[in-house]
C-alpha cells in the first residue's frame, strides 16, 4: 500500500490546479509543529474531512495533507475518498465489489476518458495516420445502420484495396506519468466498433501495441482477420480488449485497424469502424 500511494502521490502531480497551492495566510513556516498547528486550526477532523469534501481534489492531496498529520490522517482517509466518490457519482458496476484503493479509484475515475482522438470521423481525418489507402482511399459517411450509441452518426469506409489508419497515445502527454504506470499498472481498455455492407463481403483488422519509451513492444493485442460474407445483416459490432498486468516500461500506445472489401468492387463496400476508444480504467470497473 506505500508503493501505491507514493505511486498515486507522484501521479496527481499532473492534476494540476490553476493557481498556488495554499494561500498566504495557511502556508507554515518548515519549523512549526505539529502542536502549533493545531493551535492555529483548532477543526475537530470529522468536521475537517467535510472541509476537504468542499475542496479541490488536488488542492486536498499537494497542500492539505502536507501541513501536519492531523491533516494528513483526514486527506488519506478511505471514508473520504469514499464519500467524494458517492457525490461525484463514481461506482462500480457490480455493487457488491469495493476499490481496495478509494483514492486511486477516484482519480482514475475522474482522469478517465478516450484517449483516441477524432474516433467518429466528425473531424474528417484529423489525427489519423494513414497507413494504408487502397482502392478507392479511405472515406468517412453517415451510418448505413443506427449505431447502439445514438450519439455516433459518422463512421469511415473502406475500399477494395487495404485500408489501414494509426494513432499513437503518448501516455506522458495525456497525464499518466512513468511511476503511476510501473507501479499502479491500471488495466488499458480498448474498444472498436466495425460493421460490413449487407451487400459485399469485406474484413476487419485490429492491432493494439503497448510500447516501450523505444516504441518497442511491451504486449500486443492482434486477434485474427474477420470476415464477412455477402448478404450479411450489416450490424454493428465491437471488439473489446483490457491490458492487465502488462509489467513496467509502459508509455505508449499504438492502435491502428482497418480492413477492406473482398469482392474488389469499386467504391466504397469494405468494412466500416467507428467510435474507438482507448480507456485507462479502474481494475475492477473492467
Amino acid at each position: 500500500m506505500k508503493r501505491k500511494a507514493k505511486a498515486m502521490g507522484a501521479t496527481q502531480s499532473n492534476y494540476s490546479t490553476s493557481g498556488p497551492n495554499m494561500s498566504s495566510d495557511t502556508k507554515l513556516s518548515t519549523g512549526s509543529s505539529d502542536e502549533e498547528v493545531r493551535c492555529l486550526f483548532p477543526v475537530p477532523l470529522d468536521i475537517l474531512e467535510e472541509i476537504f469534501l468542499n475542496l479541490p481534489p488536488d488542492q486536498v492531496v499537494h497542500s492539505c495533507r502536507l501541513v501536519c498529520h492531523e491533516w494528513k490522517e483526514v486527506a488519506d482517509r478511505q471514508s473520504l475518498w469514499r464519500e467524494r466518490c458517492r457525490r461525484e457519482g463514481y461506482h462500480l458496476p457490480d455493487t457488491s465489489k469495493t476499490p481496495k484503493d478509494w483514492r486511486l479509484f477516484y482519480f482514475l475515475c475522474k482522469k478517465r476518458r478516450n484517449l483516441i482522438k477524432n474516433p467518429r470521423g466528425e473531424h474528417k481525418m484529423k489525427y489519423w495516420q494513414i497507413l494504408q489507402n487502397g482502392g478507392d482511399m479511405w472515406k468517412i459517411e453517415g451510418l448505413m445502420v443506427p449505431h447502439p450509441d445514438e450519439t455516433v452518426q459518422k463512421n469511415f469506409v473502406t475500399s477494395y484495396g487495404v485500408c489501414k489508419k494509426a494513432q499513437l497515445i503518448d501516455l506522458e502527454k495525456e497525464g499518466y506519468n512513468a511511476t503511476f504506470m510501473d507501479n499502479i499498472q491500471p488495466d488499458i481498455r480498448i474498444s472498436d466498433w466495425y460493421a460490413p455492407r449487407w451487400d459485399c463481403g469485406s474484413e476487419y483488422n485490429i492491432c493494439v501495441e503497448l510500447l516501450n519509451k523505444n516504441k518497442k513492444p511491451i504486449q500486443i493485442f492482434a486477434p485474427k482477420t474477420i470476415y464477412f460474407e455477402q448478404w450479411n445483416d450489416q450490424q454493428w459490432n465491437q471488439m473489446t480488449h483490457v491490458f492487465q498486468n502488462y509489467g513496467p516500461g509502459v508509455r505508449y500506445i499504438h492502435f491502428s485497424h482497418g480492413g477492406k472489401d473482398t469482392q474488389y468492387w469499386a467504391g466504397w463496400y469494405g468494412i466500416r469502424v467507428t467510435n474507438s476508444c482507448i480507456e485507462i480504467c479502474p481494475a475492477a470497473d473492467t
